[in-house]
């Protein structure tokens, strides 16, 4: 049920409001829909633009012996993709994940699993790498166990580190790369340095790096919007950078991002 459906009467608390998305293009129109419902005004920036690997050589290699596997760890909606998208090309299908245990990092992971009729057998409360180790550990024990982990050419290391810690065999296969799209960031940083950009959204850490590149230093701190971000450890990129962080995320999703932010504008009146 979107935000707007739960407003009651006419009410939109983010009317008048101009809010920056940064989030790629391909992945940001349910998250601009939610934001125009609640009356803002939204202006599309995405920063990163989603490119699979040229070589998905290893990646095919661990799917023809995926019954090696005790888990398929995904930790973005991208890795999914790539990996869905390329399995009729390789002679295989969803069935081949049957009898494999899936975890997934976060709700819309999970979602585009289930599309993709991949039922997720661990979804951690947090959805942080972090977290994710704690609750494959829970569901058992972890030494000796081959896992997979398709997963962007630069990531953290917390969950393959987590994971060998408690004793698991990881394959960490990288599959795609964020990249900027952002090419000129002239007109927004304009819009910035004007005070006419309310909030400026950050869904990854990737779309901080990528803004302040294409904006530059000075729109990028002026502290002239706010920063909204999904969880900490995006916040924490934000704070590296001198963006003033503002707005944080209870739940670490779009859904727990627009909340956050209903709930900002609505305090403030």
């Amino acid at each position: 049920m979107s935000r707007a459906s739960q407003t009651p009467g006419s009410v939109r608390p983010l009317l008048g409001r101009r809010i920056a998305v940064t989030r790629a293009r391909e992945q940001a129109g349910e998250l601009v829909r939610e934001l125009e419902a609640l009356g803002a005004e939204v202006v599309s920036a995405p920063t990163i633009r989603i490119e699979a690997l040229s070589d998905l050589e290893p990646l095919r290699r661990a799917l023809a012996r995926l019954a090696e596997y005790h888990w398929v760890v995904f930790t973005s909606q991208n890795a999914v993709q790539v990996v869905f998208d390329r399995l009729e090309d390789w002679g295989l299908s969803p069935y081949a994940f049957a009898g494999r245990h899936i975890a997934a990092i976060g709700p819309a992971t999970r979602d585009t699993l289930a599309a993709h009729g991949v039922r997720v057998d661990v979804l951690p409360e947090g959805y942080v790498a972090e977290s994710l180790v704690e609750a494959l550990a829970a569901h058992g024990d972890l030494r000796r166990a081959r896992v997979l982990v398709p997963r962007a050419e630069t990531a953290r290391d917390a969950l393959p580190e987590g994971l060998r810690a408690r004793g698991a065999v990881v394959d960490v296969i990288p599959v795609y790369r964020t990249v900027p799209a952002l090419r000129n960031g002239a007109a927004l940083a304009g819009e910035i340095l004007a005070g006419r950009i309310d909030v400026v959204t950050f869904t990854a850490s990737s779309t901080v790096r990528y803004f302040v590149e294409s904006v530059g230093r000075e729109a990028a701190t002026s502290g002239r919007f706010r920063g909204a971000v999904i969880g900490p450890i995006t916040a924490a990129t934000a704070r590296e950078y001198g963006i003033p962080v503002t707005i944080e995320a209870g739940e670490y999703t779009t859904d727990g991002l627009v909340d956050a932010l209903v709930q900002y504008f609505g305090a403030a009146g």
